[in-house]
């Protein structure tokens, strides 16, 4: 009897090139003993309802598409606390999680990599025990450029798309007082960003998140960037940024197991690049090895 294999994509991510891949792709999985079910997504939220609406029939779960399009299917098997491993095509703009899985961009490589790969267990973030991220909770400057930038724009330009948008936002940098607790850290202070994130690549930029990364540890890489006082300041951490040079006392960075951030204000957050609600508390919770994912053994930068 074959195995059952849904097939989800989105007909917007990146240039489109997937559809002209997709009896290819179809062909390949078909070959190799799939009965392959294609849905392509209709709206935001759609994947995620589409998985909570599934029964444990599938043997694989295939979502072709951008970070956004891979939330969404971990978002939905998480909540439903289906056990289904995830194969990934990555055919977004940026890739962020693709880059830190060290999955190929070319779409047939990609399926081959699926079908050499074993079951790797990953970790996932929870927020406020509702909403899920696969690699990166963020708030404060530029995190809705990625939501915000036009995806005409994204697929014509790349990240080219996302740093012409961002430099429209330098002369409105707010900031936000908040409270950071983790299991040994606690201070509050004055930030204009901060980001909790699982992955090695974030906006596009390798190793933003420091060099001793691992996805299965269950420990996030957190990094929060003060309040700058001056220009000075701010070119500080515009070269401490660029270079990945981070000896400045302007952005601090963490390892935790669970952070708690409290705000006076309420403060818009991005979950994997998009939209993830506006919060004035969140407690974010690393949830250890929860989602499993096919990874090519001799290709994976994971071990």
């Amino acid at each position: 009897m074959k195995n059952r294999l849904l097939l989800i994509y989105n007909p917007k991510a990146g240039k489109g090139q997937f559809l002209t891949q997709l009896p290819s792709v179809i062909d390949l999985f078909t070959k190799a003993g799939y009965a392959v079910e294609v849905y392509p997504t209709q709206a935001g939220g759609d994947c995620v309802r589409k998985i909570e609406a599934i029964e444990d029939m599938y043997d694989l779960i295939v979502p072709a598409g951008g970070d956004g399009t891979l939330d969404e299917v971990v978002t939905g098997l998480v909540r439903s606390g289906k056990k289904i491993p995830i194969g990934y095509i990555p055919v977004g703009s940026t890739n962020d999680y693709a880059k830190s899985l060290g999955l190929s961009a070319n779409i047939i490589q990609a399926v081959g990599d699926i079908l050499n790969g074993v079951p790797k267990a990953l970790d996932v973030g929870l927020v406020n025990k509702n909403h899920i991220f696969a690699y990166v909770a963020a708030f404060g400057a530029f995190t809705d450029v990625a939501y915000t930038t036009n995806q005409d724009m994204k697929n014509l330009f790349g990240h080219i798309a996302y740093v012409f948008e961002a430099t429209k936002r330098l002369a409105d940098l707010k900031h936000y007082q908040v409270y950071v607790k983790t299991e040994d850290y606690e201070n509050e202070q004055d930030y204009i960003f901060g980001m909790i994130t699982n992955s090695i690549s974030v906006g596009g930029i390798k190793n933003i998140t420091g060099t001793e990364v691992q996805l299965d540890d269950g420990l996030f890489e957190v990094t929060l960037i003060r309040n700058p006082k001056n220009i000075l300041e701010m070119q500080e951490i515009v070269g401490s940024l660029i270079t990945q040079n981070y000896d400045t006392d302007l952005i601090d960075f963490l390892k935790a197991e669970e952070i708690e951030i409290r705000s006076k204000d309420m403060i818009p957050w991005t979950l994997d690049g998009e939209f993830g609600g506006v919060f004035q508390d969140v407690v974010i919770e690393n949830k250890k090895q929860s989602m499993q994912f096919l990874l090519d053994p001799k290709k994976a930068l994971v071990g």
